[in-house]
């Protein structure tokens, strides 16, 4: 039986370690990558396949000082306008590029906060998506949203155009951990908008709470969680509250000397975690949380679970198309993203160019590896044999690679045959365990904690 101290002999409480929504992490990305890549890779999608499509939307109202998105503040609607033109623009450069008979079997649109956009906006964001090539018969459509930057003409917008899920930040709703982040958002106006949706017909809600804020307590996290399973989402993700002020600069608003430790980051996951699954919610990877019917409890039964830049996915799309400022698309052959800069994406798109500044091109390496770090991020396990066929290598090649982790994570790992698998609380390591495979590693990089 893992104990605390085990956890604290490996390091869980000190480790800072990537999130591994991708292989290699982003911050190895280069430039060697640009707009040809993303050019020969769209024309590569195979033919009658389909893609998945993210639509990064920077603007907010406010800027939460927790966030750590690429996102920028606007007071009025002047800059949205122009923004939309360009996404709309970008789409048809990458439609220039891509097969013909390509299908869309997921469409996200992220931010920011996309419900900033006006109906009128959001509905002519939707007819260009749907003109852009036809949407799979089981397609979904999911957006991030604001409660406190939406309306009714809004969500009317919203599902007219085909939205089928909502995604909504809830964070905390404690006042004073509220105030420490720079979010207000009262759990009223929440359950009301979650209530609207439902009412128009929206089949699937998301939330999104963060655990390791300021002065959040097991008391207080306890009681935003009761809040929270009142509204009775159909997914909720747990996310630990990344403090990297190094990259967003506006957490230097947040009082360090307030935020939890490793072990107490530890006991807040484990609070919200029992109160889910004694709710009847289903655990997901490292951080995610259903029903038994939503999809991602089926995939994770299945077997299917997949790992992206939105975190978990049932999607087993042929590309991850991305659009926008700073938006980071996947294809079979690597990874390539926008750059960051609005005015500097303005420029690309004016131009008509695609806007990839850099990226990552996969070797087979990079595959073999980021295949197990997937694996043990979806099912805690890796398929040794499996991972030697799929690539045509020995399978004491593949186990050559895993040397780190069978010697870092020794006394938490249950080995049999060619099995490797975390079980029970060593599951808490998964980050740690991936980042022994992890090529690129260094050690002390700045990423977010462990748990």
């Amino acid at each position: 039986m893992i104990t605390r101290d085990d956890f604290q002999k490996i390091g869980l409480f000190d480790a800072r370690v990537p999130r591994y929504t991708s292989y290699p992490p982003a911050n190895h990305f280069n430039t060697q990558v640009g707009p040809s890549h993303m050019a020969q890779w769209l024309r590569a999608v195979p033919r009658g396949g389909h893609v998945s499509l993210y639509l990064h939307i920077p603007y907010c109202r406010r800027l939460c000082w927790f966030c750590a998105c690429r996102t920028q503040g606007t007071a009025t609607d002047r800059p949205l306008r122009p923004y939309l033109d360009q996404l709309l623009a970008e789409l048809a450069l990458v439609a220039a590029h891509l097969p013909a008979d390509v299908r869309v079997s997921r469409v996200h649109l992220g931010g920011g906060t996309p419900t900033i956009l006006p109906p009128d906006m959001l509905r002519e964001l939707g007819a260009a998506l749907r003109a852009f090539r036809p949407f799979t018969r089981t397609a979904q459509f999911s957006v991030e949203i604001d409660p406190t930057e939406v309306d009714a003409a809004r969500l009317d917008a919203l599902v007219e155009i085909g939205m089928t899920r909502a995604s909504i930040g809830v964070q905390d709703f404690d006042p004073e951990v509220q105030q420490a982040i720079g979010r207000d958002q009262p759990f009223d106006l929440t359950r009301d908008v979650v209530a609207q949706l439902r009412a128009r017909g929206v089949r699937s809600v998301n939330m999104d709470v963060l655990y390791g804020l300021p002065y959040q307590t097991r008391d207080s996290l306890t009681e935003t969680m009761r809040k929270v399973l009142l509204i009775r989402p159909d997914r909720l993700a747990m996310y630990g509250y990344a403090h990297v002020p190094w990259v967003a600069r506006r957490q230097v608003m947040i009082p360090e000397k307030a935020l939890p430790d490793g072990e107490a980051r530890l006991n807040l996951f484990e609070t919200a975690r029992r109160l889910m699954l004694w709710e009847g919610y289903r655990e997901v990877g490292i951080d995610h949380f259903c029903l038994p019917e939503d999809g991602l409890a089926l995939a994770s039964e299945m077997g299917t679970l997949r790992r992206n830049f939105q975190g978990y996915t049932e999607e087993n799309a042929n590309a991850l198309i991305a659009l926008g400022a700073s938006a980071i698309s996947r294809f079979p052959q690597g990874y390539a993203q926008n750059v960051s800069a609005s005015a500097d994406y303005a420029a690309a798109i004016s131009q008509g160019r695609l806007a990839t500044a850099r990226g990552h091109a996969l070797s087979i390496d990079d595959l073999l590896r980021g295949g197990m770090i997937e694996e043990l991020m979806c099912r805690f396990s890796i398929d040794v044999a499996g991972h030697a066929r799929r690539f045509g290598m020995s399978v004491d090649e593949v186990t050559s690679l895993l040397v780190p982790l069978l010697s870092t994570c020794a006394a938490h790992l249950v080995v049999d045959g060619h099995q490797i698998e975390l079980t029970g609380p060593a599951r808490h390591l998964a980050r740690i365990a991936a980042q022994t495979l992890d090529a690129y590693a260094a050690p002390g990089g700045r990423h977010s904690r462990a748990v």
